[in-house]
């Protein structure tokens, strides 16, 4: 071996012996300490300042002190036990068996486990369906304002979001039972839709959407024939969540009964009745979701099935709306929560991981990307605490701000929670596109908030031609926050003026949207401002009073950023502005191809 082979063979050696280091699974366990870990293993309550800070404003310091126990119990959950049960449950999803084994036509949905243990944590350990109903949930003496029910379903939500649809469904219907079914019916049912103890409990689902009737529930066709002291049912539901419940909430057209919403009564239906047979309803198939999996949504047919009267019979839609408002706050609620965790998983991934030789969160983008994240989920907590509150007022000028309220926060929340989830997962990179991991779930279940309880389209509409045109309930909302920024002593003058004229803007532009129904294109735009000028100024209230004497007055900061990145961007100088898209987009609608001269005078119009 010559010299120069000698140094070559000797190269290769030392190579050789250097190669084992980059194998095997120590090897492989050391590179992955460069991966980003997960919000696995946080309190959630506890990292959760905006939270904290704003129950001390908005809930009753008694209630506080004997709830934060509980709410830190929670927190540790959904980051821990309670989230690896979800994903569970979302592996392993529900599956419908249409005949036991004796060839009898008995449905039953086999569930896994990890779901029946996640009600054992809803239902049975913090009573989240019963504790704004009953004394005792939770060991408090009296039932709960509806902060507190809101609060926990907060933080469930950032685990799990498939079970609070049970869960509210529950708690809403038995409103609905209490507020209209008979003497008969509350004494038989109530109780074991407020109990904790999941032998006894009777879950309650709402089945309202057909095949002819989405959101237009006025044509909906399920029949409903008198039979003695209780009713028959005939037809179909198209969309029912949580589909085996031991009761359902439903609207029926009464045989005979007029066309139209007006002709809708609301009934109760049972899953067993009184001989312990089952009801005369099939589930034919469950939905194959995009999202909320672990929860089960199918489709019914009815064959006669038994249903007891709740209220009037030409009432039914205008019953079921006593709980609309509820529900939005709900749809908030899990949006808001939503958020928080995908805000959390985007930090986390952004402090843990290196790129270009510096923690990700040090470069100059996705800290401007983080704050996209931040904002929106911090407007959605301002909105849930202050819906929260109206709900707990029987004020007649509270109910009409939760009147305008509940409508635009669930329309932007919700749709904001979308933007959230999929920059969370950008923000995680690749890692974020796998199902290992949690941001493909999250991305998945957001898109369920723009359904239900009414898409975008709907919520939009109802706070537009109804809250502000037949209600005025927007002067009601002006009006509040108005006297919120004057009461707030610490805010700089110039920005009190800024958020004032932004919210005059917002419920000037509403009401000229809310004037004449060709303007009806405009009415997400209009309730967008809407939501945006209310949380900018719910912010900086927020702001001064959380950093009186010293304290955190971060939210000040948020409200800046609300009112120039999110409402001023939004914001059209006037209607007239914007005609010219009128013609635009009957030219882009066309199959006819537009001419360069309809073109030009379209670009400077």
């Amino acid at each position: 071996m010559n010299h120069a082979s000698a140094i070559a063979h000797g190269t290769e050696a030392t190579q050789d012996s250097r190669r084992p280091a980059l194998v095997g699974r120590a090897a492989a366990a050391a590179r992955s300490a460069a991966v980003a870990p997960t919000t696995r293993g946080l309190n959630y309550f506890r990292v959760d300042r905006g939270l904290r800070g704003l129950l001390s404003l908005y809930m009753d310091a008694p209630l506080l002190a004997h709830l934060e126990p509980h709410l830190d119990e929670l927190g540790g959950l959904a980051g821990g036990r309670l989230g690896e049960l979800a994903d569970l449950a979302e592996r392993h999803q529900p599956v419908l068996h249409q005949r036991d084994r004796f060839g009898r036509d008995e449905e039953w949905i086999e569930v896994h486990p990890a779901y029946r243990a996640m009600e054992e944590i809803a239902y049975g350990r913090f009573g989240m369906h019963a504790m704004s109903h009953r004394a005792g949930v939770l060991g408090w003496p009296a039932a709960m304002p509806p902060l507190a029910k809101y609060v926990f379903h907060y933080l469930f939500a950032q685990a799990e979001f498939g079970l609070l649809c049970p869960v509210n469904l529950t708690d809403s219907s038995s409103t609905l039972v209490d507020l209209f079914g008979s003497e008969e019916l509350r004494a038989k049912y109530l109780d074991a839709m407020w109990t904790q103890d999941l032998d006894r409990l009777q879950r309650c689902a709402q089945f309202m959407t057909e095949k002819a009737g989405g959101s237009d529930v006025g044509a909906n066709e399920l029949v409903a024939v008198r039979d003695g002291d209780h009713w028959r049912l005939w037809g179909e539901k198209w969309f029912c969540s949580n589909v085996d419940a031991e009761l359902a909430v439903l609207l029926a057209r009464p045989e005979g009964a007029p066309a139209g919403s007006r002709g809708l009564g609301l009934f109760l239906l049972p899953k067993t009745l009184d001989d312990g047979s089952r009801n005369g309803y099939r589930i034919v198939r469950l939905k194959d979701k995009l999202g909320s999996r672990s929860m089960a949504s199918g489709e019914i047919v009815f064959e006669g099935a038994v249903a007891y009267q709740l209220g009037e019979l030409d009432r039914g839609l205008k019953q079921m709306l006593v709980m609309v408002n509820s529900s939005r706050v709900s749809h908030l609620t899990r949006a808001a929560g939503m958020m928080r965790r995908c805000l959390n998983e985007a930090l986390q991934a952004s402090r843990h991981r290196n790129a270009f030789g510096r923690a990700v969160i040090d470069h100059p983008l996705m800290r401007r990307q983080l704050m996209k994240l931040m904002v929106p989920t911090e407007q959605a907590l301002s909105t849930m605490m202050y819906a929260a509150a109206m709900s707990a007022s029987d004020d007649e000028s509270a109910q009409a701000v939760l009147r305008m309220v509940t409508p635009i926060a669930k329309y932007r929340a919700c749709r904001d929670n979308v933007t959230v989830a999929t920059g969370a997962m950008e923000a995680r990179g690749g890692n974020g596109y796998i199902e290992d991991w949690p941001n493909a779930r999250l991305v998945r279940d957001a898109h369920l908030g723009l359904i239900w309880e009414g898409t975008s389209n709907i919520n939009a509409l109802d706070a537009v031609q109804r809250a502000v045109a037949k209600n005025g309930a927007h002067r009601a909302l002006r009006d509040d926050l108005e006297e919120r920024l004057g009461d707030a002593g610490g805010l700089p003058g110039q920005f009190r003026t800024r958020l004032r004229h932004g919210i005059a803007d917002a419920v000037r532009f509403a009401e000229e949207v809310a004037s004449a129904p060709e303007n009806e294109r405009f009415c997400r735009l209009a309730a967008g401002q809407l939501y945006h000028a209310m949380t900018a100024a719910l912010l900086a209230a927020e702001g001064v009073r959380l950093g009186a004497d010293g304290g955190d007055a971060s939210r000040l900061l948020l409200a800046r950023f609300v009112l120039e990145h999110r409402l001023q961007a939004s914001r059209p100088v006037s209607l007239d502005a914007l005609r010219w898209e009128d013609e635009a987009t009957s030219a882009l609608l066309s199959d006819e191809p537009v001419s360069l001269e309809t073109a030009a005078a379209l670009a400077v119009a």
